[in-house]
């Protein structure tokens, strides 16, 4: 996942960062979520773009990714589905749900990928989000199986700003990420987001915008 490589109402995580929270669109409502981001001295430097909308209990989306590196471009997407099975109230103590895609190398094909993840959140402040992801990738092209973990923590300063700091492990690799969020309007956000991967510690910078809207 690019997301991982640059390493993807009420404040919560998801945007561009690696930990994901277990919450879901509301029924009747649609967002997309754009970013662009780069990381490295060569550098590698990639878009995102990823429309999603609430279809009965689920959140169904699509992601489209695009990199560069040295003027080598790729270009993956993927449909994923994210279904909240427990604590779906917005101020729920605890959350749970699943998050499983799929993604398709476009330009050189072979074998898809994909990811399979357990977000979890828990709210021990109306102010403050933990945010715990469990689950497993595959690459596209050889479907070799790496598993992904993280933590991340949220922090609403007041309305319209939330700090985030979060470490996950992606495909063998630690990435330590610090960000905020910040709302233009209650639909409406944009994050930002400086990061540090590996042993060598390879700094990454992301920016991202948010839009929620109504399709009903």
């Amino acid at each position: 996942m690019f997301a991982g490589l640059l390493a993807g109402p009420a404040a919560h995580a998801a945007g561009h960062f690696d930990v994901d929270d277990a919450s879901t669109l509301d029924p009747g409502q649609c967002q997309y979520e754009t970013w662009w981001g780069r990381t490295g001295v060569e550098p590698v430097t990639g878009f995102h773009f990823g429309p999603a909308c609430r279809v009965g209990p689920f959140e169904l989306g699509l992601n489209l990714d695009r990199s560069s590196v040295g003027g080598v471009h790729s270009v993956t997407g993927g449909p994923q589905l994210k279904w909240n099975f427990y604590g779906q109230a917005a101020d729920a103590p605890f959350s749970t749900a699943v998050s499983m895609g799929a993604v398709f190398d476009f330009k050189r094909g072979g074998r898809a990928g994909g990811q399979f993840v357990v977000p979890v959140t828990w709210r021990p402040l109306g102010s403050l989000q933990v945010h715990a992801n469990v689950g497993a990738d595959w690459a596209t092209g050889t479907g070799v199986r790496t598993s992904r973990g993280g933590v991340g923590v949220e922090w609403a300063l007041n309305d319209t700003v939330s700090l985030i700091v979060e470490r996950n492990r992606a495909s063998n690799v630690w990435t330590s990420r610090v960000g905020g969020r910040f709302s233009i309007t209650p639909l409406i956000s944009v994050d930002v987001s400086a990061s540090r991967t590996g042993p060598q510690g390879v700094r990454g910078f992301v920016i991202g915008l948010n839009h929620e809207f109504s399709w009903k």
